[in-house]
C-alpha cells in the first residue's frame, strides 16, 4: 500500500464555488467568463444574469437540496444554469442526450428534478418520455425569467449537500447517479489552482458539460475567475481556430481528440504558443500519442486517472516524467491506492491486480440505490472501506501505475489471464494500425480468445494477424483481425468494447 502525504497539514477550507463566482464579478466585471460561438458574457452579466434565473426557481420553490436537470448542448445559458442552480444550494443533473427515451425518463426520476432544462433539439427528441415533467426552454430563457426576481441569501454551506449528479454512461440499463458533494467538488477546484488554474486562464472546454470529463477543467476556470470558451460540438479546426483567436491557455482533451487534432492539416501553422497546460483522462491515452503531444503542441501535458465515484486518482505530469508516458502517473497527494489479487491480498510491484482506492475526493453514493453504493466498497481485515475502481493494473518500484484493462475486459482464455492492452499496444507497432482494440470472444475450445478490431491505413486482416501474433506469446495469440473504418465510442472518447463484442460475425476455434 503507498500513501502519499497531503500537501498541506491541515485540509483546505470548503470553496464556496456560488460566493466564489460573486466575488469574481465585483473584482473583474469587464472580464470575459463566457464564450460560445458569438454569445458571450463578461463577469458583470454572466452573474447577473444567474442571480436573475436563481430568484425565478426560487419563486417556483427550489432551494437548498432540491435538484435541476438539463438535457441539452453546451451554451453560454446552460453555464447560466448551473450558476443559477448552485447559487441556490440545490443540485445539478446534468443528463447525455446521447441517451435512450427510457434512460432519460428513469434518471429524471431518479433525480428528483423539480424542473428539466432542454433545448429544441432535445424538447423533440424527448417529448414523449418527458411529457409530465416541468419542462423550461433553456434556448429561450428569456422568457422564464422573471427580470424583477430577486436571488435569496445565500445560504450557508453543507459541505457533504449534493452539486452535482452525474449518471455512468452505460451502454445497457439505466446508468447510476453519481452524488458529488460540495466537499468533493472544493477538493478538484483547489487541485485545479495547483495545476495552473486562475484568474488569467482561457479554457476550452470541447467535451460536454455532462461529462465530469468536462467539469474538472470547467469548474475550476469560473471558480478562480477565468474564461470558459465552449464549443457544442467537436470539430478540429474549429477547435484550432478558436485557441488561436482566443489564446487559450488551458485545455482538457480526450486522447481520440489529441489524434485528430494533430492530424488536422491545419495543425502546424495554427499559433498556440499561448497554451500553458493540457490535460487528459476518461480513456487509455497510448505513449506514443503523448509523446507526440509533448513533441508539438506547447505547454505542459497532465494525464488523470480516476473515476467519477472518486476513490484514489492518479496523476502524470508527462513533461516532467518523460519517461514514464507508459503510464498514468502516481496517486494525487492525500490519496491511498493498494493492488489487490481476487482474494484480497495485496500484490508486489510489477504483479497485475485489481486498484482500490481511499481518499477525501470520493462521492456521496449512487442515489437511491445504497445496495449499488455497498457493493463499489471493498473492506479490508481492519474494517477500512476501500473504493473498487474495476481496473486491472500494476505498480512499478517508483510508484507510477500501469493500467492494464477494466476487470471485465479481461480475457481468460484457458485458463490464462489476458489483458487486451498487451495485445493493441502489440497492434500499434505494426506499420499503417491507426488503433486496435481485443476483445475476447466465445470459444468452445479456449472459453474465450482474442479478436482484434483495427483501423488501419493500409494492410489486410490476414497479415496483420500473422505480424501480431509473431510477437505475442502462444496465450495471447489472436483468433482473427476484423478491419474496420471507425472504433465505436462514447461521447467521451471511450472505445464500446460491447459493441465491437456483440458486431462480431466470424468464427474462431
Amino acid at each position: 500500500m503507498r500513501t502519499l502525504p497531503a500537501m498541506t497539514t491541515t485540509p483546505d477550507p470548503i470553496f464556496d464555488f456560488p460566493a466564489a463566482l460573486a466575488a469574481n464579478a465585483a473584482a473583474r466585471p469587464d472580464h470575459p467568463a463566457v464564450i460560445c460561438g458569438d454569445d458571450r458574457l463578461n463577469w458583470r452579466q454572466f452573474v447577473a444574469r444567474a442571480e436573475k434565473l436563481a430568484g425565478t426557481l426560487a419563486d417556483h420553490g427550489v432551494g437548498p437540496g432540491d435538484s435541476v436537470a438539463s438535457i441539452a448542448l453546451s451554451s453560454v445559458d446552460y453555464v447560466v444554469l448551473w450558476a443559477a442552480v448552485l447559487r441556490l444550494r440545490a443540485t445539478m443533473a446534468p443528463l447525455a442526450p446521447s441517451s435512450t427515451p427510457d434512460q432519460i425518463a428513469a434518471m429524471v426520476a431518479d433525480s428528483g428534478a423539480r424542473f428539466v432544462f432542454v433545448d429544441a433539439p432535445n424538447r423533440a427528441a424527448f417529448a414523449a418520455v418527458l411529457a409530465g415533467q416541468t419542462l423550461v426552454d433553456l434556448d429561450r430563457l428569456n422568457t422564464f425569467i422573471d427580470p424583477t426576481a430577486q436571488a435569496p441569501a445565500l445560504a450557508p454551506l453543507d459541505p457533504k449537500a449534493g452539486f452535482n449528479i452525474i449518471y455512468s454512461s452505460g451502454t445497457t440499463g439505466t446508468p447510476k447517479g453519481i452524488v458529488q458533494s460540495c466537499a468533493m467538488r472544493s477538493l478538484h477546484i483547489t487541485g485545479g489552482r495547483r495545476v495552473g488554474y486562475g484568474p488569467d486562464c482561457v479554457t476550452l472546454c470541447s467535451t460536454p458539460l455532462y461529462s465530469n470529463t468536462t467539469l474538472v477543467s470547467f469548474i475550476p476556470t469560473l471558480a478562480w475567475g477565468g474564461s470558459v470558451v465552449l464549443m457544442p460540438k467537436f470539430d478540429t479546426g474549429q477547435w484550432l481556430r478558436l485557441a488561436q483567436a482566443h489564446r487559450v491557455t488551458h485545455a482538457m482533451l480526450v486522447p481520440v481528440q489529441y489524434r485528430r487534432l494533430l492530424a488536422d492539416p491545419g495543425f502546424d501553422a495554427t499559433d498556440l504558443s499561448s497554451l500553458q497546460m493540457k490535460f487528459c483522462t476518461s480513456a487509455p491515452f497510448a505513449a506514443e500519442l503523448k509523446a507526440e503531444v509533448l513533441r508539438r503542441m506547447p505547454g505542459g501535458l497532465i494525464e488523470f486517472f480516476g473515476m467519477t465515484e472518486g476513490g484514489v486518482g492518479f496523476m502524470l505530469v508527462a513533461h516532467e516524467h518523460p519517461d514514464k508516458l507508459h503510464t498514468v502517473g502516481l496517486p494525487q497527494p492525500g490519496h491511498e491506492v493498494r493492488i489487490i489479487d481476487e482474494d484480497g491480498n495485496d500484490v508486489p510491484p510489477g504483479t497485475p491486480g485489481e486498484i482500490v482506492g481511499r481518499s477525501p475526493a470520493t462521492m456521496n453514493g449512487y442515489r437511491n440505490r445504497p445496495d449499488l453504493t455497498a457493493k463499489a466498497y471493498w473492506i479490508d481485515p481492519t474494517g477500512k472501506e476501500w473504493l473498487r475502481t474495476g481496473d486491472i493494473g500494476r505498480l512499478d518500484e517508483d510508484g507510477f501505475l500501469t493500467l492494464m484493462d477494466r476487470a471485465k475486459d479481461m480475457i481468460i482464455s484457458g485458463g490464462f489471464n489476458i489483458y487486451p492492452s498487451d495485445i493493441e499496444a502489440v497492434l500499434l507497432t505494426l506499420p499503417g494500425v491507426v488503433e486496435a482494440a481485443v476483445v475476447g470472444v466465445a470459444s468452445e475450445a479456449w472459453g474465450e480468445t482474442p479478436v482484434a478490431f483495427v483501423v488501419a491505413r493500409d494492410g489486410d486482416a490476414e497479415g496483420l494477424r500473422t505480424a501480431a501474433n509473431a510477437q505475442l506469446g502462444k496465450t495471447q495469440r489472436l483468433a482473427a483481425v476484423v478491419l474496420i473504418d471507425e472504433l465505436p465510442r462514447s461521447h467521451i472518447g471511450k472505445v464500446l468494447k460491447r459493441e465491437l463484442r456483440d458486431s462480431f460475425r466470424g468464427s474462431v476455434a
